[in-house]
Formats: structure tokens, C-alpha cells, sequence
């Protein structure tokens, strides 16, 4: 699948999309240590353990996943928390725009922070 191979700050967000790395992207993104891929869900209920599989299989490389969860706060289910937890790795989930300011903050510091964002108007 077509991704940018590293990981990057997001720039901006909003309008159904993300910039990043000087490109935009209409869309979900899914943000690892080792690069960005589209995420093809167009909300939270469709966040799923296969949309993920990305993530579980890099779980080695990650201390803590984010889940932007569009325009409104939402809570994981317990499943999904599950998941995270057996792998050894932290699970938040937010609103997208407080996900990008604590991702773009994780990043900086040089965490291992992964994150699906969901994309808002």
C-alpha cells in the first residue's frame, strides 16, 4: 500500500483530510514509527481490529497508540483496550485535534507513539 516511509508531524488538519510532510491527504491516516498510511475508515465505528493490524504488528516499536476519534470524544472498546493492553502498548483515545497536538508533541520528544487519525470536516 502507497505510504510515506517515515514517520512526520501533522501540519494541519480538517476540511476531511491531513497535511503532512509538505503533501495533503483526504482522508484517515494511520501515523507509525516507520511511516503513514491512509486509513480507510470515516469514523470511529469503523475502527476495527483489521484496520489495525498494522499497528498490532508493529506493536515492538511502540509505547503508546492514540486514537483521534473524529469530532467528539469516544471510548475504545474493551476488546480493542484489550488488544493494546496484551501487546504491552497504551491506548488514548480523544478528539482528532487534541490526538495531533499529542502526537506532534510524542514525535518531537522522539517517543514511540503511533496513532489513527480520524479525519473531520
Amino acid at each position: 500500500m502507497p505510504h510515506l516511509p517515515s514517520a512526520a508531524p501533522i501540519e494541519a488538519y480538517g476540511n476531511g483530510g491531513f497535511r503532512f510532510a509538505g503533501m495533503s491527504h483526504r482522508g484517515s491516516l494511520l501515523c507509525l514509527p516507520d511511516g503513514i498510511w491512509p486509513l480507510p475508515v470515516t469514523s470511529f465505528d469503523g475502527l476495527t481490529e483489521e484496520r489495525l493490524a498494522l499497528a498490532f504488528a508493529r506493536n515492538a516499536e511502540l509505547d503508546m497508540f492514540l486514537i483521534g476519534c473524529g469530532a467528539d470524544m469516544r471510548l475504545a472498546p474493551d476488546a480493542l483496550r484489550a488488544r493494546f493492553r496484551d501487546l504491552h502498548v497504551s491506548l488514548e483515545t480523544m478528539p482528532t485535534g487534541a490526538a495531533v497536538r499529542t502526537y506532534n508533541i510524542l514525535l518531537a520528544e522522539r517517543r514511540r507513539v503511533g496513532a489513527a487519525l480520524i479525519a473531520v470536516d
